[in-house]
């Protein structure tokens, strides 16, 4: 009978790599690249592109104060229910009392 358990601090199998991993190719020069080259060469557009970045990673309201959103979230959605059913019943009479 084996041993069950593997020899440790043994030999591992060399692995041999495709040539393509091993030398990989040089990234595409994509449209998306050259656009990005080309904002990151003008200072004034690397500003721009921080600045939206800035902006979208920004703390929300929503997340500084999660509890009156919700609260007032609430009350928006209410409302808005509250319209639209109150509209479709007034639609609803207006088609069965042939007024419409």
């Amino acid at each position: 009978m084996s041993d069950p358990t593997p020899p440790t601090g043994g030999h591992r199998a060399r692995v041999d790599l495709p040539d393509w991993m091993r030398n990989p190719e040089p990234p595409r020069r994509t449209p998306g690249r050259r656009i990005s080259e080309l904002v990151d060469s003008v200072p004034a557009l690397h500003e721009a592109r921080r600045r939206i970045w800035r902006w979208r990673d920004r703390t929300r309201y929503s997340e500084r104060h999660p509890v009156i959103s919700a609260v007032v979230s609430f009350f928006v959605v209410a409302l808005t229910a509250t319209l639209l059913i109150t509209g479709t019943l007034y639609l609803f009479h207006q088609i069965t009392h042939h007024e419409l």
